[in-house]
């Protein structure tokens, strides 16, 4: 199973921009889809983006269509996830997952990076 690695969270204050990465720990040479997920405390985990192995037709949770973009980089393995015009709402350990298809669900995805922190100050 693959080992995923997020990076890039931290403190920005509201209408900053923060940039996420997540990439294997390891060579894969196995095509995933990738997702990116958050949690605040006391809430379930949400979907945020989703996008395919070929980088078509992404997906975006309502709460932030507009603001956040997902893409993967050059060799495809990696991902980002671009949050602009940042809110304190947005404020959440971000997950990054890997499944065969870019699903909404958590439970479409076989395996999860350790999260990275966001803070969107007021």
């Amino acid at each position: 199973q693959v080992q995923l690695v997020e990076s890039g969270g931290g403190l920005v204050q509201a209408g900053g921009s923060l940039r996420l990465s997540c990439a294997p720990s390891g060579r894969t040479d196995s095509r995933y889809a990738m997702g990116w997920f958050r949690q605040a405390p006391g809430k379930e985990r949400e979907f945020v983006a989703a996008v395919s192995w070929s980088g078509d037709m992404p997906q975006y949770g309502d709460s932030v269509k507009g603001r956040f973009t997902i893409t993967r980089g050059v060799g495809r393995n990696t991902v980002f996830l671009q949050m602009n015009s940042l809110k304190p709402e947005d404020t959440a350990v971000y997950y990054c997952a890997a499944g065969s298809l870019p699903r909404r669900s958590v439970l479409g995805y076989d395996a999860w990076g350790q999260g990275t922190q966001v803070t969107v100050s007021s």
